[in-house]
């Protein structure tokens, strides 16, 4: 499948998600929410098993001849062929599988967070959002080392049947299907505890008297107190409208978004960043990556969560606490230009073959009788310290593939330095892998995006808090709705876009296959990726903190010397008497 077919597939969850999420959080909001949280369970758990069963119906796994990666003087590699299949239809199961794995996602997210807020003090909900949404992040870590642990199993697995290749081999496919069936019966196990609990846990009700209301104090902020409105689904269009009225909420939503596109780019191209950059293996820059991204996201979230809730944050406060996370993380996301290194040499690239052939053109004199394919990169680092495309592309004749990492001889393009070791007393003339590369910043980098990273979720729950307490009592799973829409409209599905084509922009060599169509992007330019990376975060940040800050300044909190009246979901219309002490009105939640 092309990269565009990938990301189909992966955005299906978001397209289902925009799709259902304002009418989920609406219907929800009035009716029981354990049960819709039950309906979650069923269709997460549906949508993971038919993502698995092209598994089962494709047969089994072809591997194909072995490839050969050497330097052949004789004969074509391949022609041209069609690359159609008839495989090619399960595109649409595996999207399938994703819209309803998002139908699934929508309730837990809106009904789950809002059933949550409901049943705690206003002091204490915050934290158990802020553990909520840091299991939202650990759940995909485990599912990524879980994942990477069953793609070293053969996809063939159940059938018993053992094979001569290892994982280095490029015909090797890994166990993907298992994990979709462990999640399967994993959130089918859910259905039956989340159909036991009550529409309202046992003293919801007393906790509701207690609170205080934040709602922001609008033009539209105090209309349709009435008891019946919202119980019928001819009000939709009001209560949306009510709601887009509430500028602090719109603030915060846009904030949220930006927010957003920013983390979901670095959540897709973080290893892609790592792995040029320092030169490591895609698959150790990936599991660096997860390191960094997942504990620091999911720290960020606890803390932001403990912190609202020790010091007993007003909205207002709760608003500013994350304004000052955002502005420490947009000092911190300049580390991409003070860290970035410059490329390493790499043959045909940024280095001549020992003087020959042109830059940008892999085949000069020494290997253009060997019939290299520019679609395989397997790259080797020759003795000489410059990096080659594949073996092939090195003129490397013969191979010794016992060895780990893999050595290779009679290399043509390796130039024989005379005051270098002969072949025999170095032990190769190259070696599978990249060169080790000169650059020494992936610690301080490692470091500093740490603290970003976790400086950046810390604003998370408070925002989503924030939200909560600044719009209508009866409208929160609404709000809650329409911000998830919106971040996936505005962010986390142009997010990875936006970056794809931004880092694209900075390739020096593409993946050009037989019939000429241009792929996949092999090399970067290594310091243009940096800042262009920089320039899209700190365009980003700055969006965030401005709407974030504009909240702050537009919110305007009930006055402190009225009656205000808090629409409890049990008891519509119920007063709470606010008191006039500062202190103690400051102190609530």
């Amino acid at each position: 499948m092309k990269s565009s077919l990938t990301g189909l597939i992966s955005s299906s969850y978001d397209i289902a998600f925009c799709l259902l999420s304002l009418f989920v959080s609406y219907v929800g909001e009035r009716g029981h929410k354990p049960r819709w949280l039950a309906f979650a369970s069923f269709m997460i758990g549906l949508g993971a098993l038919v993502f698995s069963l092209p598994k089962f119906f494709s047969g089994k796994y072809q591997l194909g001849s072995p490839f050969e990666d050497t330097c052949l003087a004789t004969g074509n590699r391949t022609g041209c062929t069609s690359s159609s299949s008839s495989l090619s239809n399960y595109l649409y199961i595996f999207i399938l599988g994703q819209l309803l794995l998002g139908t699934g996602g929508t309730p837990l997210y809106t009904l789950g967070t809002a059933f949550i807020d409901d049943s705690l003090p206003t002091h204490k909900s915050s934290l158990y959002i802020g553990i909520g949404y840091s299991m939202s992040i650990l759940g995909p870590a485990i599912g990524y080392v879980l994942g990477g642990q069953l793609l070293t199993m053969y996809i063939d697995v159940g059938l018993g049947q053992s094979t001569g290749i290892t994982e280095d081999d490029p015909r090797w496919l890994g166990a993907w299907w298992i994990g979709f069936l462990l999640a399967w019966l994993f959130a089918w196990s859910l259905i039956i505890p989340f159909s036991c609990f009550p529409k309202h846990l046992p003293g919801t009700a007393e906790i509701q008297d207690g609170k205080i209301s934040q709602t922001h104090q609008s033009n539209g902020s105090l209309q349709y107190t009435d008891a019946n409105f919202g119980k019928s689904f001819k009000d939709f269009p009001a209560a949306l409208k009510n709601l887009m009225r509430n500028t602090v909420f719109m603030c915060l939503v846009i904030s949220t978004s930006s927010e957003a596109l920013v983390t979901t780019g670095f959540a897709t191209f973080l290893p892609k960043f790592i792995e040029n950059q320092f030169g490591l293996s895609s698959s150790f820059a990936a599991t660096l990556g997860g390191a960094v991204l997942i504990p620091g996201a999911a720290l960020g979230q606890i803390l932001g969560g403990i912190l609202v809730s020790k010091f007993k944050m007003t909205c207002k406060n709760t608003m500013k606490f994350a304004l000052l996370t955002s502005l420490i993380a947009l000092v911190l996301s300049f580390v991409f230009v003070y860290t970035s290194c410059e490329n390493e040499p790499f043959a045909g690239v940024s280095e001549s073959y020992n003087g020959t052939g042109d830059l940008g053109n892999l085949t000069t004199t020494c290997n253009a009788n060997c019939n290299c394919m520019r679609s395989y990169y397997y790259p080797v680092c020759g003795r000489d310290g410059v990096q080659y495309f594949s073996p092939c592309f090195a003129g490397c004749k013969n191979s010794a593939p016992q060895r780990q990492p893999k050595i290779y001889y009679n290399c043509s393009c390796i130039e024989m330095k005379t005051e270098t070791p002969t072949a025999a007393s170095f032990g190769f003339e190259a070696k599978a892998g990249k060169c080790e590369t000169r650059c020494t910043n992936l610690p301080i980098f490692l470091g500093i995006f740490f603290a970003a990273i976790v400086f950046t979720f810390m604003a998370g729950t408070p925002i989503t808090v924030s939200i909560l307490r600044c719009v209508n009592q009866r409208q929160r799973s609404l709000a809650l709705g329409t911000q998830f829409m919106m971040l996936r409209l505005l962010g986390s599905i142009p997010g990875p876009i936006i970056f794809g084509v931004t880092i694209d922009s900075t390739c020096i060599l593409w993946d050009i296959n037989e019939c000429g169509i241009k792929g996949a992007c092999w090399i970067y330019d290594n310091i243009k990726m940096a800042h262009m990376l920089v320039a899209i975060s700190v365009t980003c940040k700055i969006v965030t903190i401005f709407f974030n800050g504009l909240a702050v300044f537009l919110y305007k909190p009930p006055p402190l010397d009225t009656d205000v009246l808090f629409q409890n979901p049990n008891a519509v219309g119920t007063a709470v008497s606010v008191e006039c002490d500062p202190t103690k009105a400051g102190n609530e939640g």
